[in-house]
């Protein structure tokens, strides 16, 4: 089988600069590429991804059965490199459109329920994620619910349980709990933009009722008219 040569025009220097061989998944032949001997995995995937004019957002670099991950714990991962290593260069297939696998039972929808932190996510989240996902085990459904809520709300709940014991030794535990509720209630009802109606008519200007509202006066349009 031959090879396919890449045109090294970054000029490398020998001495920092080795020639790898990647093999791509299909009937495609091999081919060498020339580049730094010390290089991140981002980086490098980007170099493949230019010289073969493929997309990088799917291409996977394979290294001794295992995928080389661009980041790990929100730090970029280098890779050492030397003549002759070899690569196998995967890329991902576009998922189809979801009309088309609405029809279909699809072993690929449990994707959905694990969780993957964003590369750019904080340092701190990273030892936070891999505590919790590498030594605790944690399933992703509990990793979803932990990661999805923000510090001052992690904060406030933090406070509640604090504050708990302080309102059951007062014997005000149910007024604590009522209180909790209201003020839930209060603090997520948003903020209404300029001009947009309320979905009570009562809070509208001259009572204006959304387009849809069925009440009463809607019944009696509506027989009116000859709708019913």
């Amino acid at each position: 089988m031959g090879e396919i040569e890449v045109d090294e025009s970054n000029n490398l220097s020998p001495k920092n600069s080795v020639k790898i061989i990647l093999k791509t998944v299909g009937p495609s032949r091999p081919f060498h590429l020339r580049v730094p001997s010390h290089i991140k995995v981002r980086d490098l995937r980007k170099i493949v991804a230019e010289g073969e004019h493929l997309p990088i957002e799917n291409l996977r670099l394979i290294s001794r059965g295992k995928a080389l991950h661009d980041s790990k714990n929100g730090e970029d991962v280098y890779i050492q490199l030397a003549d002759g290593d070899s690569f196998i260069v995967a890329v991902r297939p576009k998922a189809p459109p979801k009309h088309v696998r609405d029809g279909y039972d699809d072993d690929e929808d449990d994707d959905d329920l694990k969780f993957q932190l964003p590369e750019s996510a904080a340092r701190w989240k990273w030892r936070l994620f891999c505590i919790l996902h590498d030594k605790l085990k944690l399933p992703d459904i509990v990793l979803i619910a932990i990661f999805s809520l923000s510090v001052k709300a992690w904060a406030f709940i933090v406070l509640w349980f604090m504050l708990a014991p302080v309102a059951h030794k007062w014997e005000l535990g149910p007024l604590y709990i009522l209180a909790t509720g209201f003020a839930t209630i209060f603090l997520n009802l948003g903020h209404r933009q300029a001009g947009e109606l309320s979905a009570y008519s009562i809070f509208n200007e001259d009572f204006r009722e959304l387009p849809g509202t069925f009440n009463a006066d809607r019944v009696d349009r509506d027989i009116r008219t000859g709708q019913l």
